[in-house]
């Protein structure tokens, strides 16, 4: 490799690694930035066709947003009794799974137990051959470790802090959105200004916002589908077992369904634990609620949803994962449920530098 390429290689490489500790280091800007673009891009088209029937962007961009946490709430406080006996049961089950696990424990001589035993008393039998007694340990000093008494208000301090940290969050992202949705077209006409002084420069511009909002409409669209599909197939599934609090289960299912694997998982575990509960330590219904969700998000996950993904954006499945992975480690959960509308706009981008085409290539199908 020639010195200069090699240099250049270096410095790509470089650049690459601010760029991802920088994003890191201001998760707390970027992650509601973020937020905000892709709650503007999923309500766009409504506010344009209110638009069209000449209301006014700010008085349909408020009037949406408004209903929206409206409709949100609403339906948070309908389900908050199901859902506050449902969380009171998590202790009882994870109690109940616990005992039978114990018993089940207790009740099994295993193998192992058995030449354990054996071996003891081999030892004890070669001991007392050999006439060794144990010499009692001198001046060995107890410790005890002590826990740190429970303070009642740093925890109400470190709870309050929280709820005001994600208030805060809320709000930042509501307002966001709000100016995004009332600005319309003009950060669009700016960055196409600043594009460059060329024509082709502001037609490659023009290209890749179409193809960034045409993607992220279409994603958008695939996991509002994929959501509403699997909360009806879990809460009627869930209520055709017998599961208590089959429409919690479903709307639980929906709203984790958006968060990449790691959703699946938290309902699967959870439903099967409470299942357990109610059936009275049944371990063959547990495992039948705890099977059907999983068999509904397996489907969901890993057949229906990456076949219309890819459809929708034309992106490569296995980059796709390795990249809602990297972005899992950099921001959590907001990573895996932020990874896959960066990755659009990062190929839409790079599909049209020329420089950059090896990546969009990469992420492509």
């Amino acid at each position: 490799m020639p010195p200069q390429e090699a240099r250049n290689v270096a410095m790509v490489v470089l650049v690459v690694l601010v760029v991802l500790a920088m994003l890191r280091w201001a998760s707390g800007f970027f992650i509601p930035l973020m937020l905000g673009l892709v709650f503007a891009y999923a309500l766009w088209p409504l506010v344009d066709g209110l638009e069209r029937l000449r209301i006014p962007r700010a008085i349909s961009a408020g009037v949406l947003i408004l209903g929206i946490l409206g409709g949100m709430g609403g339906a948070i406080y309908s389900l908050s009794d199901d859902a506050n006996q449902l969380v009171q049961s998590l202790p009882d089950a994870a109690r109940k799974l616990r005992d039978s696990v114990q018993r089940s424990a207790r009740q099994q001589d295993t193998t192992l137990d058995t030449m354990q035993k054996a071996a003891a008393e081999l030892q004890k039998a070669a001991e007392a051959a050999g006439g060794n007694t144990a010499a009692p340990a001198r001046g060995v000093s107890r410790v005890v470790v002590e826990e740190p008494r429970f303070d009642l208000r740093n925890y109400l301090w470190s709870g309050t802090l929280g709820l005001a940290s994600i208030l805060g969050q809320i709000v930042m992202v509501t307002f966001l959105t709000y100016f995004m949705l009332v600005s319309g077209s003009t950060f669009r006409r700016k960055l196409v200004k600043i594009a460059g002084p060329g024509l082709a420069e502001k037609k490659l511009t023009v290209q890749a916002l179409d193809e960034i909002n045409a993607q992220m409409q279409r994603y958008l669209m695939v996991q509002l589908i994929a959501s509403v599909g699997v909360g009806l197939a879990t809460g009627i599934c869930f209520a055709v077992i017998g599961v208590k609090h089959a429409a919690v289960w479903g709307v639980a299912a929906g709203i984790l369904n958006l968060v990449p694997y790691v959703g699946s998982i938290v309902v699967t575990a959870g439903a099967g634990l409470v299942a357990f509960l109610q059936f009275n330590g049944d371990v063959n219904m547990a495992l039948i609620v705890a099977g059907s969700s999983l068999l509904i998000n397996t489907v969901e996950g890993y057949l229906l949803v990456p076949w219309a993904t890819s459809k929708a954006s034309s992106m490569n499945p296995v980059a796709v994962f390795i990249g809602v992975l990297a972005w899992g480690w950099m921001w959590g959960v907001w990573g895996l449920l932020l990874g896959i509308p960066i990755l659009m706009a990062v190929k839409a981008v790079c599909d049209r530098v020329d420089h950059l085409k090896p990546v969009g290539e990469l992420l492509g199908t």
